[in-house]
């Protein structure tokens, strides 16, 4: 017994000291997407909280930290873009209504199914609109809407930065940060007690109250203010169909995302695993009374569950209590928000875009899985120049392609003496995308003479090859053996 309250105590410690580190990961990193999402700074923070006081008492991954994340940044802009900043409320409660749904019907392995190259690439896209549209706000400038959009007018966002001192002293600011954030993991681990991210906001927003630097500042307009739950007609906004679409993409990259980190979670630690129904249903849970509140959208983020871990967590009280530092801070501190640089922002989640970029990834997958570099690249492609639910759709297109194209192996062996019959033996599996070259080698056999077409080989015999090998065979006066007796399955 005594063992046991020992045990009790030392975890309690540890979590304790892990909600700490949880939440200066955290706080810059809510701010600084809520900040790019455009919206109030405020709605971050009421995101995490909840993602810590909602999410993080239910059952599902014990480890695993909720909160705004950036992947859902360019997806939350266009939305509140769009639509206005009140059906945002709408869409992420119809979101987390859907996530509960999924999960209770026990859907929530599916999005285990989803191609790893398609993720990489979901990510990689994420990360280049990321970056496209914060270097403008690390010039304190507005960016002009979409990705493409944004990476055109980079040469004349340039041109304007160079002719402004303003504009060059945000940048100073951003770079800084960046700098800061890059070099922080090359320093011994002791004098890495605090997070990068806290560190390099702290530094810039030190020099710029300092110096009084002139630099745009985050908005702050108070906690309670912030809070703007859905009224009675904006849900009226649900029969138009753009929105309902956007709905259901944030259903899925905020499910799939929250998943795949606790499938990464999960490998961090040796405690017990996931539950992904039950995981699916927390997320669901906390993005239903995040929408309630008119907050940010939520899903588990792997930079602050990573954190969450390797600072010694061993029950969810960590995470819990980080969110009771955001509150708390929220509620004590909010004039601290005015004081932040919008550059420093900008800079930490420029530093988070170049961290989805699978740089070193590339080159090892374009040598041994060339098909799977593919897909990445034009999904990341996709996402860039339509959008994020477009670009997703495309690559898990593409990625269904490269897998039957890739299991429909068909060989040929043709069997001629001279004299008498030629005989062909088909093996493999036999569908449509390898019809072409089927009929190709059929068609190469001598025309004078009668061929015994063997089927006995293949495992599979799809509809639109079976009827066009009866054709042909019809057309030479083959011998054929019937596909309903020869092949293995369907």
């Amino acid at each position: 017994m005594t063992s046991q309250i020992s045990s009790l105590r030392r975890a309690l410690r540890t979590d304790f000291t892990s909600s700490v580190v949880v939440f200066l990961v955290a706080l810059p990193l809510c701010v600084g997407v809520a900040v790019a999402s455009g919206v109030p700074a405020e709605l971050g923070l009421i995101t995490g909280i909840v993602g810590g006081l909602v999410t993080g008492f239910l059952p599902g991954s014990s480890l695993q930290v909720s909160g705004p994340a950036a992947g859902l940044t360019v997806l939350v802009l266009t939305a509140v873009q769009e639509y206005g900043l009140p059906a945002l409320g709408v869409i992420v409660l119809a979101t987390g209504l859907l996530q509960l749904a999924l999960g209770a019907l026990r859907l929530g392995r599916l999005f285990r199914a989803i191609s790893l190259s398609v993720v990489h690439g979901m990510l990689a896209g994420i990360g280049l609109v990321l970056i496209a549209g914060q270097l403008y706000t690390l010039a304190d400038r507005k960016a002009p809407g979409s990705g493409t959009s944004n990476v055109a007018g980079l040469p004349g966002l340039a041109a304007d930065v160079l002719g402004s001192g303003q504009a060059l002293t945000a940048v100073g600011i951003g770079a800084g940060t960046i700098v800061i954030m890059a070099l922080w993991k090359r320093l011994p681990g002791k004098a890495r007690l605090l997070p990068g991210p806290l560190v390099a906001v702290g530094t810039a927003t030190l020099a710029t109250v300092a110096f009084d630097l002139p630099v745009v500042r985050v908005e702050v307009s108070g906690l309670v203010q912030a809070i703007q739950p859905p009224a009675l007609g904006d849900f009226g906004k649900l029969a138009n169909t753009g929105l309902v679409t956007t709905i259901v993409a944030f259903t899925l990259i905020a499910s799939a995302e929250s998943l795949f980190s606790a499938a990464a979670v999960d490998r961090l630690h040796d405690g017990p695993k996931t539950d992904y129904d039950k995981e699916l249903m927390a997320q669901g849970a906390g993005n239903t009374v995040c929408g309630l509140l008119g907050a940010l959208p939520m899903t588990a983020v792997i930079v602050r569950s990573a954190a969450n871990v390797q600072a010694g967590a061993r029950t969810k009280v960590s995470r819990v209590l980080h969110g009771v530092w955001l509150l708390l801070f929220a509620a004590l501190l909010p004039g601290a928000l005015g004081m932040i640089p919008t550059a420093a922002l900008a800079g930490v989640l420029i530093h988070a875009g170049f961290k989805l970029l699978p740089v070193r990834e590339l080159g090892p997958l374009w040598r041994d899985h060339r098909g799977e570099a593919v897909v990445l690249v034009f999904t990341a492609g996709a996402i860039l120049v339509t959008n994020m639910f477009e670009g997703v759709l495309i690559g898990l297109l593409l990625a269904v392609v490269k897998a039957a194209w890739e299991t429909s192996h068909v060989h040929i062996d043709v069997d001629d003496n001279g004299t008498g019959a030629v005989r062909v033996r088909i093996r493999g599996h036999a569908t449509f995308l390898r019809l072409p070259h089927i009929l190709d080698a059929l068609e190469q056999l001598p025309a004078h003479r009668p061929i015994e077409l063997n089927l006995a080989g293949l495992r599979h015999l799809d509809h639109a090859c079976m009827s066009a090998l009866q054709n042909w065979a019809d057309q030479h006066n083959a011998h054929t053996v019937q596909p309903e007796r020869t092949r293995a399955s369907a």
